[in-house]
């Protein structure tokens, strides 16, 4: 034990040497850090819609980019959509996920499903959503599907019509489930 606080205080006393002959003393360091704050979990669930590799020719070439389409919502009624580029894939998806906590929609839901019947159209993308009875579920594919099992939304019946483009199909159902109303 006291062999092992001599060598220390022996490669201490030589660090300390170096540093001086440099002009300036270094502060010893502490013992243990502090331990880290956890940050409180995040409340929105996130799922990737889409992730594409888009370039952009430049003089020199092609410049590669990552762009990620996220579906965030905390199953009580908020969700959003993001759309963002990135350098590489992570970086795209967090770009993504802040924006969209920037722009979230409240869905009017009416014993777990949506008020009534809408049909919107976004582009070339068209999507009809209709209420379901309790214990029907979510009836839908892709995208739609996504949204509103990140909504908190249960049962739902809805068509996409229009396009298949993932992005389009998204941004169409948030404003279809902005349309929403209530009495």
């Amino acid at each position: 034990m006291t062999e092992e606080i001599k060598k220390t205080e022996k490669t201490d006393k030589a660090s300390d040497k170096g540093s001086e002959r440099r002009g300036r003393k270094m502060p010893s360091r502490g013992g243990r850090r502090a331990p880290r704050e956890e940050r409180p979990a995040d409340e929105f669930e996130q799922k990737i819609v889409d992730i594409a590799r888009v370039t952009r020719v430049m003089a020199g070439g092609k410049r590669m980019r990552f762009r990620a389409c996220v579906a965030i919502g905390n199953k009580k009624g908020k969700v959003g959509i993001g759309l963002a580029k990135g350098a590489d894939v992570t970086l795209a998806v967090t770009k993504a996920v802040n924006q969209a906590k920037k722009d979230l929609v409240t869905v009017p839901i009416v014993k777990q499903t949506i008020p009534h019947a809408i049909e919107q159209k976004f582009g070339a993308a068209r999507v009809l959503l209709k209420p379901a009875a309790a214990g029907r579920g979510i009836i839908a594919g892709g995208v739609v599907r996504t949204i509103f099992e990140l909504s908190g939304v249960n049962n739902v019946s809805s068509k996409v019509l229009g396009t298949n483009n993932k992005v389009n199909n998204a941004k169409c159902v948030i404003a279809a489930l902005k349309n929403l109303r209530t009495k």
